[in-house]
Order: C-alpha cells, then sequence, then structure tokens
C-alpha cells in the first residue's frame, strides 16, 4: 500500500487527547478492540495453515509444484475472504454486526504488516533484530486498540468531546481546542483516529495532516548544539559559542522506587491470580494492584512531559543538534546501569529531536556509533587509547587539558557539524583520513546464523512468491562519516 504524502507546506502530526467514557461507552470500546484482537488472530491463523500444510505435504515427499497454493497476506486479499467468512464463521456470525468494520480491519492491516516485517527480516532488508513469524495474541496480555480511518471521526464545538464511529459522541478529559482552532482555520485535516488503553485510561489519537508555519525557524539558526546523554546528568549541551549546559536527571523511577517496593510487598500478599489452577484474584488483591499500577503510570508520565519539554527546548533554540547513535539495547543489557538507563529514555530523545527539527526548520546529525566523543580532546584532538566509563574528569596527556567527561563529548559532538561543513576529517570525511587508535571507530563484522528449511520454519525455506536468498555474514560499512538526517 502506498505510503501517504501530505501536502507541500504540510507535515502529519499527532494530537493526542485523554478520554472520559461512561460505562457503556466504555464496554463498547472494549469490544471494538477485542474485535480488532479477534481479526488479526483470524488472519494469522488462516494464512499460517497453508503454510503448515505445505510443510506436512513435503515431508511425505511431494512435489513442489503439487503443494498446497500458498495464502496471500495482502491487506485486501485479507479482507475479501474475512467478509465472505465472517457472515457463515460461527466464531463471528453471532455478533460481528456490532462493532465497526473498522474494528476488523484494524486487526488484518496488523496482520498483513507482521507477515510483510516477517518476510523482509528473512531476506535481511529490515534493520534491527530478526522478526519471528506472527504469533496468535492473547485476550489476558494483548493491547486495547482500534484504527478508524472512514466515518464519523471530528472535534465537537464545544471544544470537550470528540466523535467516533459507531462509538458516538464521547467526552474528553482535557480540551481540544488547540486542533479545533486549526480545524476551523483550514489549518488542518483530520485523516484517521486510534482509540487505545494504557497507563490505566482510554486515549484517543488524531492523525492530522497540518500546515506548519512558513517562516518558523529556531530562535538562533546559526548556532550549534551537541547533546551528549547520560545517566547522572540527562544531558550536556555544549553549542558551538562556547556555552555549556548541564540538565540533571530527574530519575522518576528512582524517586518512586521505595513506594513501589512498599505497594509490591502489598499485593504480593494478598490472592492474586494464578493461571496454572484457574485461580481468580481477590478483591483486595485488585485494589492494591491498581494501586501500584497508579505509581507506574505517573512515573511513565512525569517521564513523557519530561522529556518533550527538554527536546522541544532545544529544537526551538538550535539550528543544529548533533547527537550519538547510542546502542540502547546493548546498554541494557548491563545489569548495573540497566534500570537508570531505561529510565532516562534515550532512544526517546533522539526519536524526538528528530521529527521537532524537522518541524522547526533546523537540521539533526547524528553521529557515528564509533566516534570517539569522550576520547577526544576537545582542545587539542588528541584521542586516547583508553577511558574506563568510572573516570569522569577527562585529561588530557597532550595539552593537560582538565575537563568533565560528559562536557568534553558535548563539545566534541557540536564540533562534528564543522567537520561535516568543511570536511576537516574529524567525523572520518572520505577525503581526509585522520588516525584511528585501536580501531575504536570502526563497525565490527556481523555474522549471523544460517536460516535453512532444517530450522523447522512452517511453509519450507522461501516464502510464497519469492525466491530469495539466505541471509548470510555481511561486512557492514567501515566508513565513520554521520548521517545527515
Amino acid at each position: 500500500m502506498k505510503k501517504f504524502e501530505p501536502r507541500p507546506g504540510f507535515v502529519v502530526q499527532a494530537f493526542r487527547f485523554a478520554l472520559d467514557p461512561n460505562v457503556t461507552q466504555g464496554q463498547r470500546l472494549r469490544s471494538h478492540c477485542g474485535a480488532a484482537r479477534v481479526a488479526y488472530n483470524w488472519a494469522v491463523g488462516w494464512v499460517m495453515a497453508s503454510w503448515w500444510q505445505r510443510k506436512a505435504e513435503a515431508s511425505y515427499g511431494i512435489a513442489e509444484e503439487e503443494l498446497t497454493p500458498w495464502r496471500p497476506w495482502s491487506l485486501l486479499a485479507l479482507r475479501k475472504v474475512f467478509n465472505e467468512v465472517k457472515k457463515t464463521d460461527p466464531r463471528f456470525a453471532g455478533w460481528w454486526e456490532e462493532n465497526s468494520k473498522e474494528a476488523y480491519s484494524t486487526g488484518l492491516a496488523n496482520a498483513a504488516a507482521a507477515f510483510d516485517n516477517y518476510a523482509t527480516s528473512k531476506r535481511g532488508q529490515r534493520e534491527g533484530r530478526r522478526v519471528g513469524m506472527p504469533r496468535r495474541k492473547s485476550k489476558r496480555t494483548a493491547g486495547l486498540a482500534c484504527r478508524f480511518t472512514t466515518g464519523a471521526i471530528r472535534v465537537e464545538p464545544d471544544r470537550r468531546h470528540v466523535t467516533l464511529p459507531r462509538l458516538g459522541t464521547i467526552r474528553t478529559h482535557e480540551s481540544t481546542r488547540k486542533l479545533h482552532r486549526r480545524i476551523t482555520n483550514g489549518t488542518a485535516r483530520i485523516l484517521s483516529a486510534t482509540v487505545r488503553f494504557e497507563r490505566g485510561r482510554w486515549f484517543v489519537s488524531f492523525q492530522v495532516e497540518i500546515q506548519r508555519a512558513a517562516d518558523r525557524a529556531p530562535v538562533r539558526p546559526e548556532v550549534v548544539a551537541g547533546v551528549d546523554l547520560g545517566v547522572k546528568c540527562l544531558a550536556v549541551i555544549a553549542d558551538s559559542q562556547g556555552g555549556v549546559r548541564f540538565v540533571p536527571n530527574p530519575a522518576h523511577y528512582d524517586s518512586a522506587l521505595k513506594q513501589l517496593k512498599r505497594l509490591s510487598r502489598r499485593v504480593s500478599r494478598r490472592r492474586g491470580p494464578d493461571r496454572r489452577t484457574g485461580q481468580r484474584p481477590s478483591r483486595r488483591w485488585a485494589i492494591a494492584n491498581a494501586e501500584r499500577n497508579r505509581v507506574h503510570h505517573r512515573v511513565a508520565n512525569l517521564r513523557a512531559d519530561g522529556l518533550h519539554k527538554l527536546t522541544t527546548e532545544i529544537t526551538g533554540e538550535y539550528g543544529t543538534v548533533v547527537v550519538e547513535d547510542l546502542n540502547v539495547a546493548g546498554m541494557l543489557r548491563n545489569r548495573r546501569l540497566a534500570r537508570r538507563v531505561a529510565d532516562a529514555g534515550f532512544a526517546e530523545i533522539r526519536r524526538q529531536v528528530e521529527y521537532k527539527t524537522a518541524w522547526n526548520g533546523g537540521r539533526r546529525i547524528v553521529a557515528d556509533r564509533w566516534y570517539p566523543s569522550s576520547k577526544t580532546c576537545s582542545a587539542c584532538r588528541v584521542v586516547k587509547a583508553k577511558l574506563p566509563l568510572h573516570v569522569r574528569v577527562f585529561t588530557c596527556d597532550a595539552c593537560d587539558l582538565v575537563i568533565d567527561r560528559d562536557e568534553n563529548a558535548a563539545r566534541n559532538l557540536a564540533a562534528l557539524a564543522t567537520a561535516v561543513t568543511t570536511g576537516t576529517g574529524v567525523a572520518g570525511d572520505p577525503g581526509v583520513q585522520t588516525p584511528k587508535p585501536r580501531g575504536a571507530d570502526r563497525k565490527t563484522r556481523t555474522t549471523t546464523r544460517s536460516r535453512k528449511a532444517a530450522g523447522g520454519r512452517a511453509g519450507g525455506a522461501t516464502l510464497p512468491h519469492q525466491r530469495q536468498k539466505e541471509t548470510r555474514d555481511r561486512h557492514q560499512d567501515t566508513e565513520t562519516q554521520p548521517a545527515l538526517r
């Protein structure tokens, strides 16, 4: 399916509002989300049935040409078959009319995307970790979400209600005047709406095509800022004019840890659910668990609010922002730092900086993951061979510079933007090569295990209508030039 492209001068932005549904509306919201999950499970089972059938037939020595045909997983194909099945299948015939067709379309679209992700990952065309085959969603653990793309989707003029297909008018917990004002002025158009239950309440997110101000620009467009993220200080911001700012880490989770321990002990003393014996939780357990969850939700809300304020301030002030390509997944494997790294939200900061710089007309530069920002002297550019993590003060052996480790890294990141523009070789410019001690700024070889039919994947070694080569060992690009994004 072709990706939606906004009109010139417009961007796609989400407006999220908390909902206050009554009991009946809450039940209908859950029904729609459950319908999306059921449609997803049906699509996964329908496609996988042909895969397992082909594997069984192949084990009996049946030729490839005589095997059961592959079942397609495109959204159009799934929707066509489901519309025929839902009227006769006893699993859907009695209740499918109670929900909007958009609920079932949501589940089918998610299933089609899951199969596409699996296919591209198997062919080696998808970045990140390998994606496995789609699996059925459990009623107990699946998230509640449903997306509406057609029908009555609007923000009411009273700015305290929204209208969704088959759900009617639902009151919002907060005012919608910011979105309603833009829709009235003709500078915004609602594309879709997604309802989701998370952090203990219902939310609606409107995907909006919105017109950004043409004269919108950072306060200091000529200034470059290097942002070094850390645990003790959430961010150290050094600009090209010599200014340095330390942003302390609020550590919301650590602040609530004592309270969470007390509430967790209270929950453990109650009679909780047990799936092995079928034991249902007691009312006292449900009350204690809800109280503990409220603390978790408050921590998540405080973290999200703080990160948005920080990234909005950075992108609104500086014209060019340099950030690091941190291996957050690898950092989370460190049992001593995992909790604080997860609480800081490094990946979320980079994600928000990326789209907010585009909104404000700025530029974002991503430093290479192997660029030695902490080991390089910000004064004479000499690179240290080793710099352990517990050493928090950088001391240069060449020019005797003594500076905070994070401040030194932030200054190097700010200087990196000049290197990209002028080609000084600091960032591994293709024309000029700088010394690379110990190969610290070179990516290592990535080895991927062979994925052959012997692994037992349903359907054989290849996917339908695709004859791809197995993913072998690949040498990654060893250049250290940062990507301009």
